[in-house]
This record gives structure tokens, sequence and C-alpha cells, in this order.
């Protein structure tokens, strides 16, 4: 059960970055005279180019974490060619949760073929984490890609709300996921488009008792559900992957094939056992120069799940799609529907409606109204398609290319509406 809090990195920064360059070229003539009679340090930090950070106010507001405020400096770094190479993000934040916390954030793109992030901080009550990425080879124009994730996270968020495509909303509880993992993934590249890639990753994940007022722990409802303890997990994973698409940040034409096959065992390191099928597609395709369509659809299936722990089974609900594992809904919080299998399925219509230049870097705006379907379920025979829950949304994102896509996402369904920011599209 990978973090899901470490990609809600920060919540509006591109999105601050177009406002401010829209407002800074709105207000160049009203203020000119002005303007003229400041001192230099004065205007220095009123103009976007030459500010020494640009401040981000941050709000989060998660159907699953509530609602977190701060402030966040932003530092980036920008080459000849007005492409965004390097983001310093740290910020002060203020959980409605757990109080007062800080985190410091670098994400660093030194070539189109590679990458690297680290993120790391804490709050004053319960939660810490930390994530670092590297990535080489992402171009596929080498023989192999190979990739590192080491991450530690300990949330008070999460609910639980029963297994099943019909599980209640009144049945919610809260738990404290507290779980490390360490991943290495090796692909050899057959071709540009084809890959196949051997994933190993071993950890922990430690359910604790709940610490959200109001919510009972999810031990007194479900005390004979799998995965409650403490437990080691060992797996290892093969894929198959057919990849065409322009760019793998901000795609706009071509396609990701991928079927996905692994298993945990209880061997040496493990204590969980459990093996799963998967196949998930991504198609993209530019309808005119202002707007592309994106639509994904994925299936999972777990032939072996019996000494599964619920963290490790299929699930829909929340705000990204993780190859493999998750799937996004995005009226529903994080998890909101957990089964042995599932099914989702989505597209939306990504639409510049602005583009602009914010400190030294070319912003698109974009309106991106999407549609999403998905169930989980426990018979490898049912259905996927039948009993589906929906959700309905508009997306407004601020994308630099090649790399940095900022969004807020607010999703529509049964259960009211749910809002999401954080940082790359969805699928």
């Amino acid at each position: 059960m990978p973090s899901s809090r470490t990609f809600r990195t920060c919540s509006l920064l591109l999105l601050a970055l177009g406002a401010c360059a829209r407002a800074d070229t709105g207000a160049a003539e009203a203020t000119g005279a002005a303007e003229a009679d400041k001192p230099g340090w004065f205007k220095r930090w009123l103009d976007p180019s030459t500010a020494p950070f640009i401040p981000v106010p941050e709000v989060d507001v998660s159907p699953v974490g509530g609602v977190t405020v701060g402030l966040i400096p932003v530092w980036l770094t920008i080459d000849e060619n007005e492409k965004i190479r390097r983001i310093i993000a740290p910020d002060i934040i203020h959980s409605q949760y757990f109080g007062w916390g800080a985190r410091g954030r670098i994400f660093s793109y030194p070539s189109d073929d590679s990458q690297w992030t680290i993120v790391g901080g804490g709050k004053q009550h319960v939660e810490r984490e930390f994530d670092a990425t590297y990535v080489e080879g992402l171009a596929r124009t080498d023989a192999w890609t190979l990739s590192l994730h080491a991450n530690f996270d300990r949330s008070g968020t999460p609910r639980f709300y029963g297994l099943g495509n019909e599980s209640q909303l009144a049945a919610q509880t809260n738990y404290v996921d507290n779980q490390g993992h360490l991943e290495v993934s090796a692909g050899w590249n057959i071709t540009r488009s084809w890959q196949a890639a051997y994933l190993w990753r071993m950890g922990f994940v430690q359910v604790g008792e709940a610490v959200l007022p109001q919510l009972p722990s999810i031990e007194t409802r479900f005390p004979q559900l799998p995965g409650l303890d403490r437990e080691e997990e060992f797996q290892q994973r093969l894929t198959v992957s057919y990849d065409t698409r322009d760019s793998i940040n901000v795609p706009r034409d071509g396609e990701l094939l991928v079927g996905i096959a692994g298993y945990s065992n209880s061997g040496i390191w493990g204590s969980v056992s459990y093996s799963f099928l998967g196949a998930e597609a991504r198609v993209y395709r530019p309808v005119e120069p202002w707007l592309t369509v994106a639509a994904h659809t994925a299936v999972r299936y777990m032939p072996s799940a019996d000494r599964a722990p619920f963290w490790a089974l299929s699930s829909i609900g929340g705000d990204r799609s993780v190859l493999g594992e998750r799937q996004p809904l995005r009226a529903f919080g994080d998890d909101r529907f957990i089964d042995r299998d599932s099914f989702a399925a989505g597209a939306e219509l990504r639409t510049r409606v602005a583009q602009f230049k914010a400190f030294g870097s070319s912003v698109d705006l974009q309106l991106a109204p999407f549609a999403e379907v998905g169930k989980v379920f426990a018979r490898d025979g049912e259905d996927p398609f039948l009993h589906l829950h929906k959700a309905f949304g508009l997306g407004v994102r601020g994308v630099a290319s090649p790399f940095v896509v900022g969004y807020v996402d607010v999703g529509f369904g049964p259960e009211g509406a749910a809002v999401f920011t954080g940082i790359d599209y969805p699928f």
C-alpha cells in the first residue's frame, strides 16, 4: 500500500504562477508611475521575474485529510529553453487534525531522460513523511530504465468503510497507517515503445488505533479484518508495456498499454501472501491544438487473496491511477471501495483556455471536465460493467511543459463533492 500523501506535494503552485503572471501583465501600465518611486528592492520583490522566491498560498482540501492551509516559498530554476529544471518548495502548514508542521521538497529534472525528488516533513501530532525517488532512462533511448524509490509515511487520516462495492458511508472508521518501503525497478527497453520490467519491493505496514475525533477505530468495527497488525511485505512483479506517448508527464498524443503480474509471499521476509494480475490502457488524442482527449481503463484481479491484508486488495477512490494498484474515482476519498478485484474507466477533455509567461517559463491554463466509473467485486466471474459507481467534475490545471502539472480537481457523486489538489495528471 504505497503512500498517497507523497503525491500531494503542493496545491496551487502553477495556478498561482499563472495568476501572478496575468496580474503582473495587467497591472504593468496602471502602476508604472507608482513603481518608479519605490525602492529597488521593493520593485524586485513585486516583480515575478526578479523576486527571490514565489510566495504561494497553500490550501489543501481533501475528503479524507481534511483542510490544510499554509505558505510555500517556491524557488524555480529555468534553463535557456524556458523549461523548469528544478523546484525547491518548503512550506509551513497548519492541519485541521494534527496542528502545525513543515515540509521540505526538491523536484529536479536534469534532463528529459532523468528526474529525482525528495520530500520530507512532519506535524506536531502523529504524521511524519519522507519520500525519495530517482529515475534514469525515462526516454527509453538506452537499453535500460532504472528507478529507486524509498519512503516512510505515518498518516492519521485513512478511512475504512468495509469490504465490497456497497460499503456504506455510515460504517466509516479511522486508523493510523504507518509504513515504509524500498523499491527497485529495472526495465529492459526492447524497442523505444516496448519494455519488459521487473520490480522488487520490501517493506512493512502497521495499522494503529484511530486518532481522529468522532470516528471509531477500525479494529472495533472490523475486528476480524486481515491486516490489522504489523505486516512485512516482499513483493515482486513483472510488467510488459507498450508506450507511444509524446511526453511522460504532459502527454498529448499516443497510448500506454500495460500488463502486470505480481505476487507477495511469506518467505524469508514477508508475512503476507497474495498474487495479482492487472491491465491498464491510457489513450491521448489531440483533437485541436488547444484540446486533448484523455481516457483510461484498468482491471485488477487477485487469483489468490485469502492471506492478503485489506490494504493490499484492489481499490477505487481518490484522484490518481497507480499502475497495478489503485484507481481513481474523484467523487470519493482515497480507497473508498475495497475488495478482491476492481474495474475503473474515465475520460477528460483537457482544454487550454489561456497561455502566458510566468517566472521565465511558458504556462498553459487548462480546464478539464471529466467523467469516471468504477467498481470492486469479490468473484472473478462477475460482470465488471454492472453496478458501477459514477463521478463527474471539473479539473483546473496549470501546465509548464514538459515536466510539471499543478491541479485542482472537483468531483461530484452520490456522497457529495470532493476536492483534490497536487502535482501531475491523474492518469
